[in-house]
């Protein structure tokens, strides 16, 4: 069964002139059946697993096109490498933890609340917004 993500996308290729192949299907289902935030030798690794002949210049330039695009997004945690996620329809947020890298996706109206409060003080019109919170999940709090 194809997901609306993937038939959306083809629906942007195709408009864009460009074809959905079988490598870019299957990193586009690689990213969205993980939930987001692997980064391209993650995605890389598990693409290959299901075809060999998949090379890393491929995947990075599938992400490239996927994100000029605007299909998948690119986060910048506290990493030096870049993560992958499908574009979400709404906004979301992290909680990151600096121990073990795991990445919580949260929503919360009160961050709404202070976009149109911001947006309304300041005469400005916001369109998107980045916060990420770092420290440490219970997981990790729990070893120490």
């Amino acid at each position: 069964m194809v997901s609306p993500i993937a038939t959306g996308v083809e629906k942007i290729l195709r408009s864009e002139g460009k074809r959905i192949t079988p490598q870019r299907a299957l990193l586009l289902q690689i990213i969205e059946e993980s939930q987001g935030h692997l980064d391209a030798d993650e995605i890389y690794h598990l693409a290959k697993k299901r075809d060999l002949r998949l090379s890393l210049s491929t995947v990075y330039r599938t992400l490239s096109l996927l994100k000029e695009l605007d299909v998948i997004e690119e986060l910048h945690f506290d990493e030096e490498h870049h993560h992958y996620e499908v574009k979400a329809e709404a906004e979301h947020y992290h909680l990151i933890c600096s121990e073990c890298g795991k990445i919580i996706e949260f929503h919360d109206p009160l961050v709404g609340q202070l976009r149109e409060e911001v947006a309304r003080e300041n005469d400005f019109t916001i369109s998107r917004v980045h916060i990420d919170f770092t420290g440490i999940c219970a997981r990790c709090r729990a070893k120490e």
